[in-house]
């Protein structure tokens, strides 16, 4: 998977590069992909480990998330993904419904909320998420699903190829405001 060059300006907003899928869905890849999938909820919870609530209040970026927000919207992201891929593995080339992330973002759970169930929420729903991918044929991951708001179809693999760097990408926002505020 190749990530697009950006401007020095957008490195915090997308401090792994933008998400680009270039069409390689290898079993060598779609192993990486889970791997990374499992292994996400880990890496945020130690992302966020000893944070205070003033830190956990703290935007990643100027006209950023907080981090709370962050940690919040990653299972809301990822509960959306494994819907998704169980839809397209059971119907033909559903129509998934979209929501509205950053207005999820906004909503009292995600702005104030303890970090702890969504923290538990990931890690059950990684553990069973990557139960389903490591079960799938190979002709699974090429079941497909419309994106109305993209208005083009998705299939599996991309979408696992891109959860998988969407868990790396909201860690990274954690890790990398971390190294910049000098919070150990």
């Amino acid at each position: 998977m190749a990530v697009n060059k950006i401007d020095p300006a957008d490195h915090l907003r997308y401090p792994i590069g933008p998400f680009r899928f270039e069409g390689d869905n290898s079993s060598a890849h779609r192993e990486q992909w889970i791997g990374e999938i499992s292994l996400a909820p880990g890496f945020l919870r130690a992302a966020v480990a000893g944070l205070t609530p003033v830190q956990l209040d703290t935007p990643y970026r100027d006209n950023g998330w907080t981090v709370r927000q962050v940690v919040h919207h990653l299972p809301d992201s990822h509960l959306n993904a494994y819907t998704r891929i169980k839809l397209a593995l059971t119907e033909k080339e559903p129509t998934i419904k979209p929501y509205d992330e950053a207005r999820w973002a906004e909503l009292p759970d995600a702005r104030v909320g303890n970090i702890e169930p969504s923290l538990s929420l990931l890690e059950s729903l990684h553990r069973r998420w990557t139960m389903l991918l490591r079960q799938l044929s190979p002709v699974d991951f090429d079941r497909p699903y419309r994106h109305p708001e993209h208005g083009r179809i998705f299939i599996v693999d991309e979408a696992l190829a891109m959860y998988a760097w969407h868990g790396r990408h909201h860690v990274s926002h954690i890790t990398s405001l971390r190294e910049r505020m000098g919070w150990s």
